[in-house]
């Protein structure tokens, strides 16, 4: 591999290449979580707020807010799953992608586990962008009251913008990102020192007895609390699907030195200026401000907001490209925005399905305060399978003994899980929209994964082993086809059988290439392989070949330019007296196949929606011949 090919962590950094990272972080892992100050704190007021608050209220809230940050983030995320990667590989799929390897007879469990974790992810993907540009916008009712009116379309105007603006990649704004969210933490950091001094009582809450002891007495209310106290730590996700992105130093280095500090001494400064002034608790995040000042924090909250809806976007590109690699969703046309980048991506199909998405979310809740109530749900879930799977990991590649797993991930779970239960008692206040998108999406991948593997299964029972026919093919006789010049390629899934598209042709047009190479692509559990390891060739006969090619899940499956590299090695055939066939499948549903019926016509209609393989593959596409077939499923 080139240097350019091996994880950022992987590589040997100068100081210089440490900052670099660690300040594009602070934009792209760090802009959800850096824009939770805007309203996390003016929620958790709200549930304690029915007969005024009191100071020790306020002093426990900042300290919950905090202990969040140090245990869930810090501790979690930061110190903890960013030593649990894949080659590099951060996130979700990807960590099911390396247990996969390793389960031990609860596969499908862990595969379950893998789904509605990603699924949960997209729910927040479509969530984010919604809360974050509404409660920055908000802030405009505060310059003049009078701009009220117009913050739904000036948040709808902003969204479309961003939406449109997907197709032509983020290269060009993405290097002021990193600097734009630093300047973003540094305002709010030094807004929160600025307002310490109005009672510097508030700095009781580093003390975890205010926590502990406000849930105590509570009750009731106390796990209400909770639920706005999380989003103190929304976007904590985004920590470990950019792993691969910046390595894990730049991302621990941005979280000690700056988004950790900031966030604690906003949050600081926001619970000492409410008990100075408890009337500034209707929005104590903007009201930190003098008035001069709310008109450009507004402007750079907007950027900062954006910015964070722009990761959270990507992360959501990044892993339906993992997704469709590792067999969990049909193909989808994607495009590259960048020639010098592969991660930069663009999926016209996501972008739209988030696009609306995100535009109804804003025209139906139409305030932050409303939507924040639907935000925690998906998080929290996303954080909990985290926490799950992160057990089976450190059992499976670390060996941890059962009672040291227990004993160490055990209270993280049980802290998610009283979170995720704060967060299930807004359900009819809107927090059945996140379980809805994550149901429908893992509903999606599920039948995906399962209606594959069904079609798979009844199309082996008609499969001519590939052997066999070789070998009968390349007896001369009378009735052999006749022979003419050039290469065949058949694409085909199963490479110990026959494709269709060989035996069509041979049926249809008894025919047969000089050379014949049977073409299996297949996606391994590791982000990417290295170009020495892409293909695997074996000669079967004197007329025909075996190749399988090998794509790690984060690649592009381009094979137009894998099969130039293998020509390079001596696999002999002229691209342009080469033909590609393709096996095209009409499908129809059948009531005693393995799925119910609106399962199957889900699954049917999936793969009509899926991108032509000719352009999924990058194959030439004067060069491509489709053979059709029906199939029962």
């Amino acid at each position: 591999m080139s240097e350019e090919s091996h994880p950022p962590h992987e590589r040997h950094m100068t100081p210089r290449k440490l900052f670099y990272l660690a300040l594009g972080s602070v934009g792209v892992v760090y802009g959800d979580i850096g824009t939770s100050p805007l309203y996390a704190f003016r929620e958790a007021l709200k549930p304690v707020a029915h007969d005024g608050v009191t100071r020790f209220e306020v002093i426990s809230l900042i300290s919950l807010m905090i202990w969040a940050l140090t245990i869930i983030v810090t501790i979690k995320y930061v110190l903890f799953l960013l030593r649990a990667d894949n080659d590099g590989e951060g996130g979700t799929l990807s960590l099911l992608a390396l247990l996969m390897k390793t389960a031990n007879g609860h596969t499908a469990l862990l595969m379950l586990l893998g789904l509605m974790g990603a699924a949960l992810f997209l729910g927040d993907a479509m969530i984010t962008p919604a809360l974050s540009v509404l409660s920055a916008v908000e802030g405009l009712k505060l310059v003049t009251p009078s701009l009220a009116e117009y913050i739904v379309p000036i948040s709808v105007a902003i969204l479309v913008l961003l939406f449109v603006v997907q197709s032509r990649g983020t290269g060009a704004v993405a290097k002021f990102f990193g600097p734009i969210t630093a300047v973003w933490f540094l305002v709010i950091a030094a807004a929160g020192i600025s307002h310490i001094s109005d009672d510097f009582g508030i700095l009781a809450a580093f003390n975890p007895y205010y926590a502990v002891s406000f849930l105590l007495h509570e009750g009731f209310y106390g796990v209400v609390v909770l639920g706005a106290v999380f989003l103190t730590v929304t976007g904590a996700e985004a920590l470990y699907a950019d792993l691969g992105h910046f390595g894990r130093r730049p991302i621990q280095w941005a979280w000690f030195a700056l988004v950790f500090p900031a966030l604690t001494l906003n949050y600081l400064g926001q619970g000492a200026l409410v008990l100075g002034r408890p009337e500034t608790m209707s929005d104590p995040f903007y009201l930190m401000f003098p008035q001069w000042a709310l008109l450009p924090v507004v402007i750079l909250a907007t950027a900062a907001t954006i910015i964070a809806s722009q990761a959270v976007i990507t992360g959501a590109f990044s892993l339906v490209r993992q997704g469709i690699n590792l067999g969990f969703l049909p193909r989808m046309e994607i495009l590259f925005t960048s020639e010098t980048n592969t991660g930069q991506i663009f999926l016209p199909s996501v972008n739209a399905v988030l696009f609306f998405g995100v535009i109804f979310l804003v025209l139906s809740f139409k305030t932050s305060d409303a939507l924040a109530t639907a935000y925690g749900i998906s998080v929290t879930g996303a954080m909990v399978v985290t926490s799950i799977m992160a057990f089976e990991f450190v059992r499976a590649r670390w060996n941890w003994s059962l009672p040291v797993a227990v004993i160490a991930l055990a209270p993280l779970v049980v802290l998610e899980m009283i979170f995720l239960g704060a967060n299930l008692l807004k359900i009819h206040d809107g927090g059945y929209i996140p379980i809805l998108i994550a149901t429908a999406f893992t509903v999606v991948m599920w039948t995906w994964r399962r209606g594959t593997a069904i079609l798979m299964e009844k199309t082996r029972h008609t499969d001519i082993p590939l052997a066999s026919f070789v070998s009968s093919i390349e007896r001369k006789s009378e009735h052999s086809p006749a022979q003419v010049p050039g290469t065949a390629i058949f694409l085909t899934s199963d490479p110990e059988s026959a494709p269709a598209a060989l035996l069509h042709n041979l049926k249809h047009n008894h025919v047969l290439h000089d050379r014949n190479v049977i073409l299996t692509i297949r996606t391994v559990n590791k982000p990417r392989v290295p170009s020495h390891d892409r293909y695997k060739v074996e000669p079967i006969s004197e007329r025909f070949s075996r190749v399988e090619l090998l794509f790690g899940f984060m690649e592009s499956q381009n094979v137009s330019q894998a099969l130039a590299t293998l020509r390079k090695t001596g696999l002999k055939f002229d691209i342009m007296s080469t033909s590609f066939y393709l096996g095209r499948r009409k499908l129809v549903p059948d009531a005693k196949s393995g799925m119910p019926y609106w399962q199957d016509r889900l699954y049917i209609a999936l793969a009509n929606a899926a991108a032509n393989p000719s352009d999924y593959f990058r194959l030439p596409a004067n060069r491509v011949v489709e053979l059709g077939s029906h199939v029962i499923i």
